[in-house]
């Protein structure tokens, strides 16, 4: 093959590579209707849920009730309640990348350490003095916390663990907005110790630094609390 026939075909490639690179680019993430109900009887999986028949969708498929209705504390050992306000509560939510969620505290109860996979979370304090905090990435591993009064705001940083305890002597109540119609939520103590089957004893005892009848002791606890 001469030089200029090389030449030429390098110059193809890169006219099509960039092209290639356009479309890639122009895609659209967003909704492209109105709105994408969610259709919970529909047996086709796909990232998300399938939009409903927009003929057949009322306004109670962008509504839901009872948020005034503090949550039960009482009810589990960290002392506090999460309602939840997602795609499965809303069916309208579906597509639009949002979600609510209510969380009560009894004193001193907290939201223990967790993370959302698919979310970033900004909370406003309703009622009440809370702590809260996150922590940064390896290797830094930095915690930034501050004391939060009523009225004031946080955001928590999307897949880093993060926190909330109440230090008042009365409940206190938080609504927070995540960036996902379905941001999940990991409970780091819950995963870790409480994983079914068990993580080996051995693996967790080195990477906690403990002895292995403490971790076995932990995943006992954790076992008997599902």
């Amino acid at each position: 093959m001469d030089s200029s026939r090389g030449s030429k075909l390098v110059f193809i490639c890169l006219i099509v590579s960039s092209m290639t690179c356009f479309v890639a680019l122009a895609t659209d993430n967003n909704p492209l209707q109105d709105f994408c109900v969610a259709d919970a009887n529909s047996p086709v999986l796909v990232n998300g849920l399938v939009c409903k028949d927009p003929k057949v969708v009322t306004e109670n498929d962008f509504f839901t009730s009872g948020l005034n209705v503090a949550g039960d504390t009482s009810s589990n050992k960290v002392g506090s309640n999460v309602t939840t306000v997602n795609v499965a509560r809303i069916p309208g939510l579906n597509t639009l990348g949002i979600s609510l969620v209510r969380i009560d505290f009894a004193p001193y109860g907290i939201n223990a350490p967790h993370t959302h996979p698919r979310a970033t979370e900004i909370l406003t304090v309703i009622k009440g003095t809370l702590r809260v905090g996150f922590v940064t990435s390896n290797t830094e591993n930095r915690h930034i916390t501050k004391v939060l009064n009523e009225g004031d705001v946080f955001v928590f940083p999307e897949g880093l663990i993060h926190y909330q305890q109440n230090i008042g002597h009365d409940n206190a109540v938080v609504i927070a907005a995540l960036s996902s119609q379905n941001p999940g939520v990991i409970t780091i103590a819950n995963a870790v110790f409480g994983a079914n089957p068990n993580i080996s004893a051995d693996i967790l005892a080195k990477a906690f630094q403990l002895n292995k009848n403490t971790v076995q002791q932990l995943q006992a606890h954790f076992d008997e609390a599902d």
